[in-house]
């Protein structure tokens, strides 16, 4: 009867399975079909025909001497580098103030999730006013220092990716909040009772307690704002455009511009692929370390 049900079950999914498999599957062959090549679509004819500009590995050595793309590269580190943390130990710090109750917490706990749910896009244009020389971020900065501050946050290479920094810091610090509380929130509470009886500290408790319980969360936390920020486009492309120069330019954006202005499709193919074979092992390697521990 069991083998039954397993067959029917089989045969009632395999249509999504064979949609779902289509999906995911044709679109990858084909960017890997491409990559090999050195089609673009000004060579005239169909990515069908692009067999016939065969270079077989020329885009994948390309990547190891094009020195903007580890540019980009360096800076999305960079940015994963700083927003990753910060946003994990603010939202840490919020989760753990709003595990207990306080006045006006209901409404602190809207306004907190509220960056999260506005569109990337509007909160990059959002930002690009906030940081113009006459805009509001500048006019606080006068009114504390008590003289007037012009910093042209944008336009400078040494300070445009730190607005866009904080730009991604505002937006989804509430992300890692969330996740960070629901974890606090499936800590045992009779095992932190007992360590309070027994004479532990506040600081105790979190270390030997709540944060062992809370390993996956925080894993799960860390392993979706690492590849959410290395694909940071949209805020970051709305704010600066990448520049001045390519002072801000991530691998998205690096990306976006040889695909949409170069046309080099079949090198683009090449980056794609080769950041996802290395993506997919980092990942798999950390969920493997994490389930050791």
């Amino acid at each position: 009867m069991k083998d039954d049900g397993a067959k029917l079950g089989f045969r009632l999914t395999l249509p999504a399975q064979v949609l779902v498999l289509f999906i995911s599957v044709f679109p990858l062959l084909m960017q890997l079909y491409i990559s090999l090549t050195d089609w673009s679509p000004l060579a005239g004819t169909s990515w069908t025909q692009a067999w016939a500009m065969w270079n077989t590995f020329a885009n994948y050595i390309d990547l190891i001497y094009d020195h903007r793309l580890w540019s980009a590269l360096g800076r999305t580190a960079l940015v994963i580098g700083v927003c990753v943390p910060v946003e994990f130990l603010l939202g840490l710090g919020l989760a753990t103030l709003f595990m207990d109750d306080f006045p006006g917490k209901r409404a602190a706990y809207s306004i907190l999730i509220m960056p999260m749910m506005v569109v990337p896009a509007v909160a990059g244009y959002m930002f690009f006013m906030l940081f113009q020389s006459g805009g509001p971020i500048n006019d606080i900065l006068s009114n504390l220092i008590g003289h007037p501050i012009t910093v042209a946050w944008l336009s400078d290479p040494n300070l445009a990716l730190l607005a866009v920094m904080v730009a991604d810091i505002w937006q989804w610090t509430p992300l890692m909040f969330l996740i960070l509380l629901a974890g606090l929130a499936g800590v045992p509470e009779d095992q932190i009772r007992a360590a309070t009886l027994l004479g532990a500290g506040p600081v105790q408790r979190f270390v030997t307690i709540v944060l062992p319980r809370m390993k996956t969360i925080i894993g799960i936390a860390l392993a979706i704002r690492v590849i959410e920020c290395f694909k940071i486009f949209d805020t970051l492309f709305i704010m600066t455009g990448g520049g001045p120069g390519v002072a801000t330019e991530t691998i998205s954006v690096y990306i976006y511009k040889i695909a949409t202005q170069d046309l080099i499709w079949g090198y683009v193919a090449a980056i794609a692929l080769a950041i996802l074979i290395v993506l997919s092992i980092a990942c798999v390697w950390a969920l493997k370390r994490m389930a050791r521990t």
